[in-house]
């Protein structure tokens, strides 16, 4: 008689030949820099899809119809147009934590997306708009990277409203005049650099009461742009101003731990804008001021009580 026992190992997912899927790591499917054209269907069990660095043109829904499992899927870096991307491809994905599509030929996203995603990265597309339905439903969405795309404050509007969790989001090196409105009070991290950004409305943080790093660097700020006090926020902690058309520094909070205000056209050094009355301090620890028109014989002789806690101050 033959004892039967049952077997202990888990079941490991079958593996496309195109692909590898390591022993180690079997829910893994790594596809990448293989020069592939498609996609090859996905198995169940797959978890983690890696298919950067190929010549995949289109996504067909067909490919994913037993990849219920999948968490994350990689398509960096390949020639994928929005035309070829079936309708509802993503939707399916009803597991899916993490979608990037960096560097590709996308000119507008093709929703709808799966409401489970937490982290979705489109940077280095096309992409000339952004329509407010596009995000609807994603209430787990912390992190969007939207960089190096061709985005404007018109076609964006409304597109962040209900992504209530969102925390980071990255509109850098777009063709934005202004901050995006309507973005989720739970933002923490913000960076806007190399836009057409001349101004910021007066109270736009206030809507963000956890905003710890705001960067609007490479921008084309001036001092009519910028009301008293809009960056007076306690919970900021990074402040990036450098590279625009500032002549004065403005008012920060003195919980500010670093400021970036290089390569401005700033010509005076007012203490106030860090410490508000006498005797204050700020925890200000580092400060550029290089690249602007004051030297360090126009520094009031007050500094070292307000800012006490320095460790880097660049200045010409």
């Amino acid at each position: 008689q033959v004892l039967y026992i049952p077997s202990t190992y888990p079941v490991i997912p079958r593996c496309a030949l195109e692909c590898d899927c390591p022993f180690h790591f079997p829910t893994a499917m790594y596809c990448n820099e293989r020069n592939l054209h498609f996609i090859p269907v996905v198995p169940s069990g797959i978890k983690y899809l890696y298919l950067q660095n190929n010549m995949i043109q289109d996504i067909k829904a067909s490919v994913f119809e037993n990849a219920t499992d999948l968490l994350w899927l990689i398509l960096d870096r390949n020639h994928i147009s929005s035309e070829n991307i079936e309708k509802g491809v993503f939707e399916k994905l009803v597991h899916l934590e993490k979608l990037f599509i960096n560097y590709n030929n996308l000119t507008e996203l093709m929703g709808p997306l799966p409401m489970s995603l937490n982290e979705m990265s489109l940077i280095g597309n096309r992409l000339s708009k952004l329509p407010s339905e596009t995000l609807v439903g994603l209430e787990n969405l912390t992190a969007l990277y939207l960089e190096g795309n061709e985005l404007t404050s018109q076609t964006i509007s409304g597109a962040f409203n209900g992504l209530k969790s969102l925390v980071y989001l990255d509109i850098s090196n777009n063709n934005l005049k202004e901050l995006p409105l309507g973005i989720s009070n739970s933002l923490e991290v913000l960076y806007a650099d190399q836009n057409i950004i001349s101004s910021i409305s007066s109270g736009y943080l206030q809507n963000l009461p956890v905003l710890q790093y705001l960067r609007i660097s490479h921008n084309q700020l001036t001092d009519a742009g910028v009301p008293a006090g809009v960056f007076n926020l306690s919970s900021l902690l990074e402040l990036d101003l450098s590279f625009n058309n500032l002549q004065s520094i403005p008012e920060v909070n003195e919980n500010l731990e670093n400021l970036y205000l290089q390569v401005n056209n700033i010509n005076k050094f007012n203490i106030s804008s860090f410490c508000g009355f006498s005797g204050a301090s700020s925890r200000l620890t580092h400060l550029r001021l290089d690249g602007n028109h004051i030297t360090r014989r126009d520094l009031p002789l007050e500094i070292p009580m307000c800012l006490r806690r320095v460790t880097m101050f660049l200045i010409d």
